[in-house]
């Protein structure tokens, strides 16, 4: 079996610069530890550089402002970076082998999840023995607290990095992972989140993806034309809450809300078969889905003081999708609900003690261009200094906001004169033809606030992400054995 042995022979600059991060961290710790611990990372899943400047923009002209002074939470943060985004053999990223950079301190492949990346695609005895530890799984290991929210499925690619390990994304559920897969002794992804070893299990699990948990034969409680994904027909639901006796599984807001956000509780929250609604959506989902400020709140009320601290991850997850789509206006309020969510950890948090993160993953095509007026829509139609319509070189109209490539690209140009492009279900135009917009490749930003935030600045590999949250969450503590 053919191996990339080069990555073990030599020290690629990525991981030298993690490293040197992680010494920079160290020499700007306080020398008197605080009593308690904790890191939450926001990660906003395609959450560019252009997609915060629009929403921001978007977000002040709600409030009646012209909107290009306004700021999301995040951004009054004080310590900011650039993160390179490049996995180990893509130019432009995609969201496995971003998120296992943060999570593991090691750049990998596209599409690897926390393995290494000498692992080839698809390698599953190679993947076995290629694991690289995740700070989530750390962290149980020392005793503390954990959580993962995500408004995309929980076994996606952003949220399964905190906790499995697989050289292909796509293993969601056993009936995508290959025979030969399974005959090696690989578990899709779904099974590692509810067989997950470290500790004492994860705490708080809320998000999408409740197919892959079910049997395929088994309907979904909230759409009953709706079947499981698992062709073992094991209820993965089932196999998690008997685990330990103090689990609740729930799939509704109004299930959630009847927890006691103190109890010492572990909770599997899936709210949706796939991906959550798009907030903008939220509102008229039949089941009733909380926000991910309300999933935010019960995750942190769950894990404050409990062992020496906690980690939690929380992804908007669906940022990425409504881009993908090129459809900017959902893009946008999810983008508003991630900072809506950052302002409530804010609240509830104490610099002193917690380190709050907000970064993403990669970015988008998405562009803002065309010289339109301040305060001009930002999903309008450029109107100019002047106050005159601005016009393509055939004289027909366009919008300030468009993407690079993806499905909206249309022969002829669409005339837009009489189109109201601020239509939730607007696509703004593409350049190039593509069934689904792509990333793209440039940094992104990264924003921090608390404990060990100063050791965030300048331009960073992603993978040094990880000495950042890691130093503020276990400081100079000794390794707890395994229990």
């Amino acid at each position: 079996m053919k191996r990339m042995t080069s990555f073990r022979t030599r020290w690629p600059r990525w991981l030298a610069a993690a490293s040197l991060t992680g010494l920079a961290a160290c020499a700007t710790m306080p020398e008197q530890e605080p009593a308690s611990r904790n890191v939450i990372l926001f990660l906003g899943d395609g959450m560019g550089v252009s997609t915060v400047t629009a929403a921001r923009i978007f977000e002040g002209q709600r409030q009646g402002l012209a909107g290009e002074e306004h700021a999301l939470a995040f951004e009054h943060f004080p310590h900011v970076a650039l993160v390179k985004t490049y996995n180990t053999d893509g130019q432009v990223p995609d969201s496995a082998g971003t998120m296992s950079a943060i999570m593991t301190g090691e750049k990998t492949r596209v599409g690897h999840i926390a393995v290494g990346p000498e692992v080839d695609n698809d390698d599953c005895p190679g993947s076995l023995a290629g694991k690289r530890q995740t700070l989530l799984e750390e962290a149980e290991l020392r005793g503390y607290a954990t959580g993962i929210v995500s408004t995309a499925r929980i076994t996606h690619a952003t949220p399964a990095a905190t906790y499995a390990h697989v050289p292909n994304r796509n293993w969601e559920a056993d009936s995508m992972l290959p025979a030969p897969a399974s005959a090696a002794g690989c578990r899709d992804i779904a099974a590692q989140l509810v067989e997950f070893e470290p500790g004492d299990g994860i705490d708080v699990i809320l998000g999408g993806g409740r197919a892959a948990f079910r049997p395929a034969e088994a309907p979904d409680p909230e759409y009953p034309d709706t079947r499981g994904m698992r062709a073992d027909q094991t209820n993965l639901v089932e196999r998690w809450s008997a685990g330990a006796p103090n689990r609740r599984f729930v799939w509704n807001a109004e299930q959630l809300d009847a927890l006691d956000p103190a109890a010492n509780e572990q909770v599997l929250g899936l709210f949706e078969p796939s991906h959550m609604q798009f907030e903008a959506d939220r509102a008229r989902d039949a089941g009733g889905e909380p926000s991910l400020a309300e999933l935010t709140r019960f995750a942190v009320e769950r894990l404050q003081g409990r062992g020496p601290g906690y980690f939690l991850m929380i992804e908007g997850g669906r940022i990425d999708h409504a881009h993908h789509f090129t459809n900017a206006y959902r893009a946008l309020v999810d983008t508003l609900a991630l900072s809506d969510a950052v302002a409530t950890a804010m609240a509830m948090t104490d610099p002193a003690d917690t380190l709050i993160l907000v970064t993403a993953d990669h970015s988008h095509t998405l562009t803002i261009s065309g010289y339109p007026k301040r305060g001009n829509p930002i999903l309008g139609k450029v109107e100019t200094l002047g106050g005159t319509p601005g016009l393509d070189a055939q004289g027909r109209p366009y919008t300030t906001l468009g993407y690079a490539n993806g499905p909206s690209h249309a022969e002829p140009i669409r005339d837009l004169t009489e189109v109201d492009t601020t239509d939730p279900g607007f696509q703004q135009p593409a350049g190039v033809p593509l069934d689904v917009e792509t990333h793209s490749g440039e940094d992104v930003a990264a924003y921090a606030l608390g404990l060990n935030a100063e050791a965030l600045g300048g331009v960073i590999e992603q993978n040094a992400l990880y000495g950042v949250m890691r130093e503020a969450l276990f400081g100079g503590r000794k390794q707890k054995q395994k229990p």
